[in-house]
């Protein structure tokens, strides 16, 4: 028999809600995992991606991390991974220099032997080049044979890369396939073949309210794959439906029922009510203990109960400072990304990120959009040099988180 871990979505590096606390506790559950591979001495562990939440990590990330393979090394326990969209570079990767140090191994098309098993790998594909993807990997001698890869498979949510098409196209039988890249995790056969998500070992949402955990697989007769939880930081949801009448007090009366020390705590509001502040919730969640407050209003407040204070509409400004620039077609795709009302917040460097990768296959993607002359101008943005000077202003103004984004998605970042 031959028992690994199967883990993922690690997101080493994470500062979310901009809190130290949290970037530490990314790596603390990457060392859980660990810890428990050890405790179970299963013969490897196996990363689907994703080790790192960004492609260039703070340099105390590294160490955590190489301090953790280290200790895998130490007990016998190889480390096998394939690198996710979020870490990818256009060179070498930071798996390649674990390797190299002779604390990983980075899977591919060569199947790597453990037990009776082939394990292989396939890293990250953008969408871009997957109609092209030759799934051509060499034979094995094995009793079994598991793919590891990073990517958003059917039939689970938000798939974008059918299942079917991978198993009918690669020239190797699959008894698994070990993903990462959903957060969520799953299990599901398709084709007689296991596919399984393992989930993220922290929060990187919201919108992640399961436990935290990993996978046990066993490779025997069959393929037998168990959830195991892991200590995770806590997180208070406190969802409350306001009736009409009630407001702030109402809502920090319920978190007020919750014990929030140490805890992220989410606070989302829905149904009537009062208008609220959500920032004197948070401070009131905070002055508790809370480690981190964040309040979401889900409703649609009436137009009678609005204040009544007439502003230039910020989205057309926006649109209109946009057209200025002279952006290429890309960079206007980046901006709608950025400013799309329908994605939340947590996905939008993920999708970001995609949009760029899959531009950069694409010659043309990054020239001035077509009708711009030489200068980036076009009719539009010449009627918009005529207008008003207050209306110039607004513009100004409306503009500057699209700026501030440029400057944080450079292009040399993306691979």
């Amino acid at each position: 028999m031959t028992r690994v871990i199967h883990t993922g979505d690690t997101h080493i590096g994470y500062r979310q809600y901009n809190a130290p606390e949290r970037r530490r506790d990314f790596l603390r559950a990457f060392r859980r995992v660990a810890d428990d591979a050890m405790d179970l001495d299963v013969d490897a562990v196996v990363h689907a991606g994703d080790l790192f939440h960004d492609r260039r990590p703070g340099l105390v990330d590294l160490q955590g991390t190489l301090s953790v393979l280290r200790d895998l090394d130490d007990a016998g326990i190889p480390f096998l991974a394939v690198v996710g969209n979020h870490e990818g570079k256009r060179d070498a990767q930071w798996l390649d220099l674990f390797a190299d140090l002779g604390l990983a191994t980075r899977l591919g098309r060569e199947p790597y032997r453990l037990g009776e098993v082939a394990l292989y790998g396939l890293d990250f594909v953008p969408r871009s080049r997957r109609e092209d993807l030759e799934y051509e990997f060499a034979d094995h001698d094995g009793d079994h044979a598991a793919l590891v890869t990073h990517g958003l498979f059917s039939p689970f949510a938000h798939a974008d890369w059918e299942t079917e098409t991978l198993l009918a196209e690669a020239d190797v039988e699959f008894d698994a396939l070990l993903l990462g890249d959903n957060h969520e995790p799953g299990t599901a056969e398709v084709e007689d073949t296991w596919v399984t998500y393992c989930g993220s070992t922290e929060r990187a949402s919201a919108s992640e309210r399961e436990s935290r955990g990993y996978n046990v697989v066993e490779f025997d007769d069959a393929v037998e794959i168990r959830r195991r939880g892991i200590e995770s930081r806590e997180f208070v949801f406190v969802d409350v439906t306001l009736h009409e009448g009630e407001g702030g007090d109402v809502v920090r009366e319920r978190v007020g029922e919750y014990d929030v020390e140490d805890a992220v705590v989410v606070v989302t509001v829905e149904g009537e009510g009062e208008p609220i502040t959500p920032a004197t919730i948070e401070t009131a969640a905070s002055e508790r203990g809370a480690l981190v407050a964040r309040v979401t209003d889900r409703r649609e407040i009436d137009e009678e109960t609005e204040v009544s204070v007439n502003f230039a509409d910020p989205d057309e400004a926006v649109r209109k400072r946009v057209r200025d620039l002279g952006l290429s077609d890309a960079a206007r795709d980046i901006d709608r990304v950025v400013r799309d009302d329908d994605l939340a917040d947590a996905n939008v460097r993920d999708a970001i990120e995609r949009r760029v990768r899959e531009g950069l296959e694409e010659s043309a993607a990054f020239e001035p959009a077509s009708g711009e002359g030489g200068d980036g101008t076009d009719a539009e943005s010449d009627e918009a040099a005529k207008a008003p000077e207050s209306e110039a202003s607004d513009d100004s103004e409306a503009g500057k988180p699209t700026d501030e984004s440029d400057d944080q998605i450079s292009i040399g970042e993306f691979s």
